[in-house]
């Protein structure tokens, strides 16, 4: 709401209006979620369990996406929560000696992104209009982790910055260490693809939409 008044100031009402209308809207949320405030904090889990946690999720990232709509945006993309329990950072804090996925995170997510996508199609037919489209990326970045080979990487389970296992956003700076070829990486980070993973999940979601 903020924003949109502050481009009322600059453009005008009717400019503000034709832009929200025909700018591409991409919503991402869910991940932190998941993992810092359901599985990070035990009061949370103590208070609820995972489905009554990731429909109130659910619920409230419908609300959220029906907000967008009727501020005026007609094309929204809400992306859906990857495979969270793959991501090197949880493999080093819940995966064990091994660092294994942690599937109870993985069923935590499937089961919000299930719920989601059901929110948003019924919230779509209540509309009565395609404006709100929701994209899966959790089967695209699990592909990729469970044969790496395959799209020309080396290393799944780890990062390419710092030690790879727990540096994530601002930690990943000028003094932190890098890989020699970040190509080789799923992950930039503990907890974030590398621009190329990111470009084969793009692929893989036009291909599916032609």
């Amino acid at each position: 709401m903020l924003y949109l008044e502050k481009l009322k100031k600059m453009v005008g009402e009717e400019r503000t209006n034709f832009i929200i209308q025909n700018s591409l809207i991409m919503v991402i949320c869910g991940s932190n979620d998941i993992t810092n405030t359901y599985f990070g904090l035990p009061s949370v889990q103590h208070k609820c369990d995972v489905s009554s946690f990731t429909t109130l999720m659910a619920d409230n990232a419908r609300s959220f996406a029906l907000k967008l709509h009727e501020y005026g945006a007609r094309r929204i993309q809400v992306f859906g929560v990857p495979p969270l329990g793959c991501v090197p950072s949880q493999r080093n804090l819940a995966g064990g000696p091994t660092r294994d996925c942690v599937v109870r995170f993985n069923d935590a997510t499937k089961l919000y992104n299930a719920k989601f996508a059901a929110n948003l199609d019924s919230l779509s037919k209540t509309l009565g209009e395609k404006t709100i489209i929701y994209v899966d990326i959790y089967g695209s970045l699990l592909d990729i982790i469970l044969d790496p080979q395959q799209y020309g990487f080396k290393v799944v389970d780890r990062g390419c910055c710092g030690t790879g296992h727990i540096e994530v956003a601002v930690l990943c700076n000028f003094a932190a260490d890098v890989c020699p070829n970040r190509d080789e990486y799923v992950f930039w980070d503990s907890f974030h693809p590398t621009e190329k993973t990111y470009r084969i999940m793009a692929t893989k979601y036009v291909e599916r939409c032609i």
